[in-house]
This record gives structure tokens, C-alpha cells and sequence, in this order.
């Protein structure tokens, strides 16, 4: 087999959050959508979150608060809960090819999140479809760190040749091709497809 495990991006390869509803509330509010994340995603925020320096709870409270000066307290707790805990478009047709590769070889979805990803997992009937789940606040470093890689690796069992990587940074798939692993920058699913090949014909070979 060409891969002794894959390990996979999430947001932008498997999932992409779903603000619709969210950029409802945020206009109705009087605010110009996208607000929400702007707060969200500052690094003074996003970084400890990230990383697990702080709780999902204590960034949605901190979310909140920067919100509060304009939207109100009761909305701005509302807007901030409703983006951290807004929900996933999951890619079937990119979970499909991971399932048929699982049956392979281990699958493990890295990824720069806070621990709230295993409930999105969990929320998307997801929670049971990977091996592992290694994210930035679980490990204390984020993509392109290589020791979230190599925890990744170790997660799967495999040494980090062995390991096809796949995200949709390309200074992400950097790293990953520094430590030896074969890395994808994801685009769509065609470019998983196309890599993951050799095992899904070797699947095809061994239910004949």
C-alpha cells in the first residue's frame, strides 16, 4: 500500500460551517454580518481558544462581550453562542472516499479547532468515522507546528513517511511534506480521489 494512514484537515476539506442563519440574526441585530467572526477570530481570541488556553465556554463569554457595546448584553450573548455552536455543511462525497480508505488503512482528522469540534462530529453523525481526533487545543500547538503532526502520526500508528496528508492551507501541506509525509492542498474532492487511487483499486482488488 502506497499509505499507512491518512491524515485529514476538517474545516475545508470535510466540513465548512454554516453562518446563514447566523448573518440572519447578526442583521436583525443591526450589525453587519460577519461581525460576530471578526470578534471571534482576533488573535487575542482566537489564539488561546485554539490552543486550549482557554475553554470553548470562556471564548464564547469573550465573544460575547466584545458584542456587548453593540448589540446589547441578550443579544450579543445570543450572537456569540449561535456562531460558536453554529452547525456544518458536510462534504458526503469527501466522507465516502475516507470511508472506503479507513477500511484500509487508520484515518485521522487534524485539525487547528477548539475541542468543540468533537461535538460538531458528533452533531454531523461523524463522532464514530475517524480513528482519532487531534486538534490544536488538545495538542497546545496548531498547523503549521510540526508537533501537531507528529502527535497525528503517533495517533495513527504509522511513522510520518507513511502518511498521506491533506489540507487546504498549502503552508500546512508544507510542513507535512518537510517531515516526509505525501501531502495534498485540497481544492475539491477530485484531488482526493485522484491520491487516494492506489488504495481505493486495492480495496476494489480485495473485495473481488
Amino acid at each position: 500500500m502506497p499509505f499507512d494512514a491518512v491524515l485529514c484537515d476538517f474545516y475545508g476539506v470535510i466540513g465548512y460551517v454554516d453562518l446563514t442563519e447566523h448573518e440572519r440574526r447578526e442583521r436583525a441585530c443591526g450589525l453587519v454580518p460577519g461581525t460576530t467572526e471578526k470578534i471571534a477570530f482576533a488573535p487575542e481570541l482566537a489564539v488561546p481558544a485554539a490552543l486550549g488556553r482557554i475553554t470553548v465556554g470562556q471564548w464564547t463569554e469573550a465573544i460575547a462581550a466584545g458584542l456587548a457595546g453593540l448589540a446589547g448584553p441578550q443579544d450579543a450573548a445570543e450572537l456569540s453562542r449561535g456562531f460558536v455552536e453554529a452547525g456544518c455543511r458536510i462534504d458526503t462525497e469527501v466522507v465516502g472516499l475516507l470511508r472506503q480508505v479507513r477500511a484500509r488503512v487508520p484515518v485521522v482528522l487534524v485539525s487547528n479547532s477548539t475541542l468543540q469540534l468533537n461535538a460538531v462530529l458528533e452533531t454531523a453523525g461523524l463522532g464514530r468515522s475517524f480513528d482519532a481526533v487531534v486538534t490544536s487545543a488538545q495538542v497546545g500547538v496548531a498547523k503549521p507546528d510540526r508537533r501537531i503532526y507528529e502527535a497525528a502520526a503517533q495517533a495513527a500508528g504509522a511513522a510520518a513517511r507513511r502518511c498521506l496528508f491533506v489540507d487546504d492551507r498549502a503552508a500546512n501541506v508544507d510542513t507535512a511534506v518537510e517531515l516526509g509525509m505525501t501531502g495534498v492542498v485540497y481544492r475539491e474532492p477530485d484531488d482526493l480521489l485522484r491520491v487516494l487511487a492506489p488504495l481505493l483499486s486495492e480495496d476494489h482488488r480485495s473485495s473481488s
